[in-house]
Order: C-alpha cells, then structure tokens, then sequence
C-alpha cells in the first residue's frame, strides 16, 4: 500500500532534499519586488528572463557583511543557502552575503594588478622614501568639495599652524578621474622645488568598491612609483586597500590620519623644547657643581685661599646660557604665534560671508553690463526700424501714386497689369493719389482699352 505523506511532512521531504544536495549556493539575477520590515529583515525576488527565486535575508546578515543599499532592478550576486519556506510550500534563498554584479569581477580585477605589480617590485619598502620631519609645504591632491579635505585642513591647521598647504583640486571618482589624478602628481612632481612641494597627500573619503577604484588604476599605481615627492596614500575607511595604498611611500588609513602623520604637533614640540631646557639647565648646575669640586681640590693641592671669582664666572656663564635658551624659546613662540595670526586672517579672507559678498558684487556688474549692452542693442534696433521705415515711405506705393500714378485692381483685389486681364463689362477698381474710381471694361480694343 502506497504511503500517504501530509502537507507538512512531504513539504519538509522537499526541504530536507534541497538543504542537502545543493545546499549553499552563489546566484546571480535582478532584484524585483524588494521590501525591507520594519524588524530590519529584507524580502525580495531575484529574477532573470525566465525564472524567478524568493529570497529573504535577515537583519543580522546584512548589517555584518552589507553595505550594499538593496533596490528594484539592481543587478546582484547572493550567496546563501537554499531551503523551503514551510508555511507557504515555496522554495527560497535565505541570503547570507550580497554584492554588486560588478563587484567579484572588480576584486577579480584587483587581485590581479596586485600580484602583477608585486611581481615587478612596486611594493618594494626599498622604493618607499621617508617623509619629512618637519615640513614646510603640503599639497592635498583630493575632491574640492569633499569632507576629506576639510578634515585634513581642520587638523592641520591645529597641529601645524605655520604649515604652508597647496590645495590641488581634482575627480576622485568616475572615468577619467585616474588619469587625472596622475596628471596632478606628475606635474606637482616636475614643479616641486619652485612650488617649495615637500610631502603630497593624495586621497579621498570612504565608498563601495566601485566609488574608490580608481585608486587600483595601473596608470595611477605607476605614476605614484615614478614621483620623487614622498606620498601618502590617504584612501577610504581603515578597512579600504588600494594599490595606491602599497605603491605609495605610506599609508594612511584615513584622510585625517594622513594629516596627524604628516603634520608635526606644536603642542608636542613647545613641550619638547620645554624638556631640553630643563636638561640644559641640569647639565650646566651639575658643571657648576664640578668646577666648584675641582676648584676646592686646586685649592688644597695649591694652597689657594679664595677660588669663588672662578665659581661666579661659571655661574655667569650658566645664566647666560639660559638666558639665550629663554630668548630662542620666546622667538619660537613668537614666530608661530605670528604665523598663526597670519593663517587666521586668511582664512577669515575666505570665509564664506566675504566670497557671498565679492561673488554679489561681481553679479551686480555684469548685471549692469548686461543691461547696458541690452539698452543699447534696444536703441540700435529702433534706429534701424525708423530707417527702414522712412526708406519704406519713400519707395512705397502711395508715394508713386502721388507723382500721378495709378493702381488698377478687379474687384476681387487681383491687380490689373495688361489689358488681357480683364474682360468687356467686368468691373474694375482704380486707385489714385486720393480716393478710388469704379469703371467698368466696355469694347473689344484691348490696345488702349475703354472704361465708362
């Protein structure tokens, strides 16, 4: 006798058949039906041009392993486990890892240049040349208008106020942006010793894949390789690699700490300054201490009464060393005191109320220009007009009239220009200088015509 399954024990047959022989499983298709709950869980279907497959995945897989924003029509590659989904009978994906359909061949891609240029030694430390101690010009090859450069400016400007910063605005991101890049380095490169160049940091914020790889562009790898300026690689988050990151001379893990690592702190240096002080001062109480023993010993083996003037010359000497120490440390001060005063003016320069303002006045004249110039092109325009009108007078049809002239029309307004045109007993119209004459066409002599 054949056994008889319920619903429930043949659609857990299927499922235990499912989970395994196939198991885990990579699929690719397009995302449709997406919806997220409100319990963080995300539903969707993954489709092609002839199947369709349920997939769920949970909130705790993808806040672990996805950045990734889920939409309809997203082209993606998931990778989970297939199973059935008890309560309705349907097979579905339960979701563990997702990415961009472009995203394996790019890490693909990447993996490749990698070993390519690790191979020919452009991740050598060797190569890698050492950055400055104390720097005095910077460039920051990255996005104007991204928030890297002004966290890299922020923290700058606070450990280092009297460093020197050359903005170098360029793409980080989009076709042709690599290149670009590159083009910045080399000529920042060729330019170093007039632009007084002495460390570049060339970075952006963080991103997917995709938003950041032009960074694992060859062209740029090789040109990082071939500049004689040190460069830091300031890319992504800390756990975003490039192949800027190993050709360059460091890596940072962010922009901002790019700019701590090259910049040296101020606050650390007067405290530096500070400690050799207070060792200078130690060295020279303890030679102190040591003349005043030798000169006690001369005294004994020489039989000297009074060897206190050579103690006061040692001790003069002292001061006068401390005293120039006091003086160095107050210039030093000073000097970054001042620099900073200078820094401040120029950024108050470019704050953005007084840019609003200079920008409003150069609107309001070529606002003015623009009218100026529209008046005029106006004026000329009706000097033209009136021109044409008097030329108009002069050759138009009532001037001729009044030399004696006439215009002969039928009387559906068609003009009359041989005698052919009309026929005997047909009405016509003849205007003069002032006012109009009906006739009518009488006879058969078309040479002269005839009207009454």
């Amino acid at each position: 006798m054949a056994t008889i399954l319920s619903v429930t024990e043949l659609t857990r047959h299927v499922r235990d058949i499912l989970e395994s022989r196939l198991g885990e499983v990579w699929v690719e298709g397009e995302i449709s039906n997406y919806r997220k709950q409100s319990s963080g869980h995300h539903y969707f279907t993954l489709k092609d041009d002839r199947a369709q497959l349920a997939c769920v995945m949970f909130s705790r897989a993808y806040s672990a392993r996805s950045g990734l924003i889920l939409k309809d029509g997203m082209q993606v590659q998931s990778f989970g486990r297939l199973t059935v989904y008890e309560a309705r009978g349907q097979y579905q994906l339960v979701v563990e890892l997702i990415q961009s359909k472009g995203q394996g061949l790019l890490q693909a891609k990447f993996e490749a240049l990698k070993q390519k240029l690790q191979a020919e030694g452009l991740f050598d430390p060797a190569h890698k040349i050492p950055l400055p101690t104390f720097p005095r010009r910077i460039a920051l090859v990255t996005s104007r208008s991204g928030a890297a450069l002004q966290d890299m400016l922020n923290i700058l400007q606070r450990r280092s106020p009297w460093l020197s910063i050359l903005i170098c605005p360029v793409r980080v991101q989009g076709e042709g942006a690599a290149s670009e890049i590159a083009e910045m380095i080399r000529y920042l490169d060729r330019h170093r010793v007039s632009l007084g160049i002495d460390v570049m940091i060339v970075g952006r914020g963080g991103g997917s894949l995709e938003d950041i790889w032009e960074f694992n562009e060859e062209v740029l790898a090789r040109t990082i390789f071939g500049c004689d300026l040190p460069i830091i690689s300031a890319v992504g988050h800390e756990i975003d690699f490039t192949i800027a990151d190993f050709v360059a001379d460091l890596r940072a893990p962010t922009p901002s700490a790019a700019a701590e690592l090259v910049a040296p702190s101020q606050e650390a240096l007067l405290n530096s300054l500070a400690a050799k002080q207070a060792a200078l001062n130690r060295l020279a109480k303890q030679a102190v201490e040591v003349g005043g023993l030798r000169l006690n010993r001369l005294k004994e083996a020489r039989g000297l009464r009074d060897p206190g003037m050579l103690i006061l010359d040692r001790q003069q000497k002292v001061d006068q060393i401390e005293t120039r120490l006091l003086q160095l440390l107050r210039w030093t001060v000073e000097h970054h005191r001042n620099h900073t005063n200078r820094l401040s003016s120029l950024l108050q320069a470019y704050k953005p109320e007084q840019m609003i303002v200079r920008r409003r006045a150069e609107l309001a004249g070529v606002r003015t220009r623009l009218e100026n110039a529209a008046k005029y092109q106006l004026e000329r325009t009706r000097q033209r007009l009136l021109s044409l009108d008097r030329s108009a007078g002069l050759l138009g049809p009532q001037q001729t009239l009044e030399r004696g002239y006439s215009i002969t029309r039928k009387t559906t307004g068609e003009i009359v220009q041989r005698s052919a045109d009309v026929e005997a007993g047909e009405e016509i119209l003849t205007r003069v200088a002032e006012g109009e004459l009906r006739s009518k066409v009488q006879g058969e002599e078309r040479s002269g015509g005839g009207a009454e």
